[in-house]
């Protein structure tokens, strides 16, 4: 099973490095294993397409800023689940646009993506740090993504029992 990782954000903007971080530290311990392949990009909307072809699961990791809970809280979404987003502009396109678009394509995209996603205090600041509860959230975040793959794999061995089974 090919699987992928994809860190999102952008490395010179406080917080919002957090997935292309996590990505990183996963890297070092994971890469290579079982079909697993780790990458950090500061693209988004439709310019993932490309990221995403020829995988049959993904993980993205990004920063969000929901106003929903304390900075520092690790959110964890399937790609189903998120609704369309309303941009600030039409030459915008959000996670379901690019799955509907995948879909009219007949593009070989991965049955499942998930969204790990950090709540974040300060995504802004140019050349910022991490604020310090999204820093203390990252080895969370490190850990729940490297269960999920471990989980995704066992589930693709020989013999094994899927989810829905067990």
């Amino acid at each position: 099973m090919r699987i992928l990782i994809l860190g999102l954000g952008n490395e010179l903007l406080g917080d919002d490095r957090i997935g292309l971080l996590a990505a990183r530290a996963l890297r070092e311990e994971l890469e290579g294993s079982g079909g697993l392949v780790i990458e950090g990009t500061p693209l988004s909307g439709l310019a993932l397409l490309d990221w995403l072809v020829g995988y049959e699961r993904a993980i993205l990791i990004d920063a969000v800023q929901t106003g929903q809970a304390p900075p520092g809280t690790i959110w964890r979404w399937k790609a189903e689940e998120l609704g369309r987003i309303r941009a600030p502009s039409p030459h915008y396109a959000g996670l379901p646009e690019l799955l509907a678009l995948a879909r009219a394509l007949q593009l070989p995209f991965p049955e499942q993506i998930e969204i790990f996603a950090v709540e974040v205090a300060d995504p802004t600041t140019v050349g910022g740090d991490l604020t310090p509860s999204v820093r203390q959230a990252l080895p969370e975040l490190i850990r729940r993504i490297r269960e999920r793959v471990r989980e995704w794999q066992e589930e693709a061995l020989p013999g094994s029992l899927s989810s829905t089974e067990r």
